[in-house]
């Protein structure tokens, strides 16, 4: 099934240079088919899929899911009002917990970003990771390793602390994640303009879900106990 057209990529295209409120309501129709609806449909049709074949429990509307094309400008340089892709993050408690690790998504003109994890715990959340992982290390050998996981993301992400707290500093020697203050792992696919026109859209999503499966599944494990 395709779910995204042409004019999905044109919106953004003429939106990249119009980058303005009177640009963006003169085309808001355009946005609101072939953007926002087709995204919609997209999300609606991705968590059944999630639902049925991976995670019966999970209860998530689409409106909770998606994020808002307004950019954020209050502490912002740059004063353009609108972001040049769509995204939305599916969990159980998408955008309005982000402390529960799902799948993100962001679709834009030739660009598509697929991943998950941790991208911001908490402290306490943090302390919870650090303490799981210095018990469990084989644990965590176990996911850096899985070929799943291997073949699309390769690698935890995330910034690092330069001070570890002292109860850690052995523990960091033996796995070096414990130093992350993130723990995210994506997927990015950039100068292709017809991956989101692609009939086999969907599986292919499906993939990059199934492979981040074990690490939310690990993290969710943690902060849950």
């Amino acid at each position: 099934m395709q779910y995204f057209t042409e004019g999905f990529n044109d919106f953004f295209k003429g939106l990249a240079p119009n980058n303005h409120k009177d640009w963006f309501h003169e085309n808001k129709k355009t946005y609101e088919k072939e953007v926002k609806k087709a995204f919609a449909k997209f999300l609606t049709d991705l968590i059944q899929n999630i639902r049925e074949k991976y995670d019966p429990k999970l209860d998530l509307e689409v409106k909770n899911a998606v994020f808002r094309i307004n950019r954020d400008i209050r502490f912002s340089k740059d004063k353009t009002p609108y972001k040049l892709q769509v995204s939305a993050i599916v969990s159980h408690g998408g955008r309005k917990n982000m402390q529960i690790p799902g799948m993100y998504l962001q679709f834009g003109v030739g660009e598509i970003w697929l991943g998950g994890g941790m991208y911001r715990p908490e402290k306490e959340n943090l302390q919870l990771i650090r303490e799981y992982m210095a018990q469990h290390p084989k644990e965590v050998k176990q996911l850096k390793e899985d070929k799943k996981f291997q073949a699309i993301y390769k690698e935890i992400q995330g910034e690092k602390n330069k001070r570890i707290p002292k109860e850690f500093k052995e523990a960091v020697l033996l796995e070096p994640l414990i130093a992350n203050k993130q723990f995210y792992f994506m997927a990015q696919y950039e100068e292709d303009e017809t991956l989101l026109l692609k009939n086999n859209l969907m599986d292919w999503v499906l993939e990059h879900y199934e492979a981040g499966m074990a690490w939310n599944g690990f993290f969710n494990k943690i902060i849950n106990q």
